[in-house]
Order: C-alpha cells, then structure tokens, then sequence
C-alpha cells in the first residue's frame, strides 16, 4: 500500500481519474515524446555509471543471457496460448506485444528500487534493449505462417523475408533503443566523473520527470479501456494472468542461474510488462491483418496499469523473499 503513496505514482492514479471522467487534460505529443526520450536517456546515462563502478562480469554475462532467453521463450508460449481462442493474426501480434517490454514500467521499477536503497546492475537496462527485437522478429515469422497456411504462394515468402529483414534494421537502429544504448556507453566511458556533472540532469530531475510522464500514461490507459468492451473474457485473463504467469518464469530462471535479488525482480518486470508503443507500431505495419484495438488495449488499458500499480511492488517482494 505504502507503494500507491509515491508521488509518480499517485500522478499516474491522477491520470487514469481524469481520463475516466473524460477530461480535456492533456499533455502534448511532442512533450510526451520529449520526456519519453529524457527517461531513456537518464535511465541509460544510471546504467553506464553502474557498469563503470563494476564493470563487465560474469554477472552481466549471465543476466543478459538471461534476458535473451525470456524474449524468445514468452512470445512462443504466449502464442501457443493465445492461439487457442483466436486467429493466427491476433495470436501473433499480442504474443509480441507481450513478448516484449514497457520501457517506462522498467524505469518505474529502477526508481522504486533506488528509493527503497535495494540494489540491483546497470546492465539490466541493456537487457531490457535487447529483449525487444526478438518477439517482434517471432510474431513475422508466426503471421508468414499463418499467411502460408492461407495461401500457400511463393511470393508470400519472398516478400516476408524482406520484411523481417527490413524488421531487423529497423529495431536495431531505432531512435530510443540507440538512445538508451548511447547513453549508457558514455555514462561508462565518463565514470564517476560523468557521473557528478551530470547528476543534476540524470538524477535530481528524474522523479519530476517521471512523474509528469505518469500523468500522461494514466490519461492515455484511461481512454484505452473502452477499446476492451465486448472482449471475450480469456483476452482479459491473459492481460492480468499473462504477467504473473511470465514474472513467475523468469523468477525460475533466476533462482536457477543464481542471479541476486534486484536484478531478478527487474528482469520480472521486463518479462511481466508488455510494449504499448515501439511493438504496436511494428505490428500495425507487418501484420495489418491483426486488430490493434485488442493488444493496444490489453497492453495499455489493463496490463500497464496493473503493474505500475500493484505488479511492480509484488515482483520486487517476492524476488527478494525467494532469492535472499
């Protein structure tokens, strides 16, 4: 409970308010953007200035195998699930979309873990990069399928291999993801001396920050919601169940490999969260044949709140009670 009383969060239960009761709030696009693009950079500037202080260890290694592991591992279950109740189509594009993972529920959990003093590695902000690609990667090559299954044509096959090709290029030159990268290469090659001249801008701001770009998601998961109406009831299992059931996996992982507390319970969040932007938008252009309004809305409507909310305290509890 003592978690709902942190200002970002308490500003992101402002937002879903006012967009239940359909206020005019509103944040700007390009000051979304803007704040979005400051979250990723501070995050990846804390990262880098962890990694200078350690270095590159096994600990590392293990955690972004770790992290690989999962991207690959939960978009295949996701859509031997999912296929079950729907087409191949919809299958595929919700299994990336929770195959991949929420940049801002990831920085939300690093900040609810700085403020309570637990620790846990820079590193697992470059694993949080890396386990976006592969399940927009497995949804291409799941849709191609279904598309041959349908059609059975040559020139099916030809065309999607250019696509995931183009796929490929295109999550591995993506402004954010580069961003995050960058910065958190200059945060290690800056060190402890980067890391005090740029405190003001990647630490004393990052809750303000944080909390206004809360604001923002909690007006947008409020006007989500409505697109869930009508929804079969196993799609709004998968969006509450579904995170459990992949923090639960990763937890296995972790406790196999060893890993320490802090960074066990972020790679649950990143297993546990879904992408509500970069993937979508993805999607909606490589399998146009899938309904956006479905995996939008689960993701941001239900599954985004769910964590921000009651997710990421419960993954960081149990992480430390098994693996401490």
């Amino acid at each position: 409970m003592q978690s709902l009383l942190d200002p970002a969060i308490l500003f992101f239960i402002f937002g879903l308010a006012a967009g239940a009761l359909r206020s005019n709030l509103e944040i700007p696009a390009q000051i979304s953007r803007f704040l979005s693009l400051y979250l990723l950079m501070a995050l990846g500037l804390k990262g880098g200035f962890a990694l200078a202080k350690t270095g590159l260890t096994a600990e590392v290694a293990v955690g972004l195998g770790a992290a690989i592991v999962l991207a690959f591992v939960v978009p295949a279950l996701g859509y031997a699930v999912l296929r079950r109740f729907l087409n191949g189509y919809d299958a595929a594009a919700i299994a990336a979309t929770y195959g991949s993972v929420s940049a801002v529920t990831f920085i939300t959990a690093v900040q609810y873990l700085d403020h309570r003093s637990l620790e846990y590695g820079g590193h697992m902000a470059a694993a949080m990069a890396l386990m976006e690609s592969p399940a927009i990667i497995m949804a291409v090559l799941l849709a191609n399928m279904v598309r041959r299954r349908e059609a059975s044509s040559s020139p099916g096959l030809a065309s999607g291999g250019l696509r995931i090709g183009k796929l490929l290029h295109e999550s591995l030159t993506d402004g954010a993801q580069l961003l995050l990268l960058g910065a958190m290469l200059i945060g290690l090659l800056s060190g402890a001396a980067g890391q005090a001249a740029m405190q003001p801008f990647a630490g004393d701001l990052f809750k303000g920050m944080l909390a206004f770009f809360l604001l923002d998601m909690g007006l947008l998961a409020a006007r989500n919601m409505g697109e869930l109406r009508g929804r079969s009831p196993w799609l709004l299992a998968y969006a509450l169940v579904g995170p459990l059931l992949h923090a639960a996996l990763a937890l296995a992982l972790c406790a196999a490999l060893g890993m320490v507390a802090g960074n066990a319970a972020l790679l649950m969040v990143l297993a546990a969260s879904a992408s509500y932007i970069a993937v979508p938008a993805v999607i909606r252009q490589a399998i146009p044949e899938a309904n956006p309004s479905i995996y939008i809305g689960m993701s941001l409507g239900l599954t985004f709140p769910f964590n921000i909310l009651l997710g990421i305290p419960l993954y960081v509890q149990v992480a430390h009670r098994v693996l401490q």
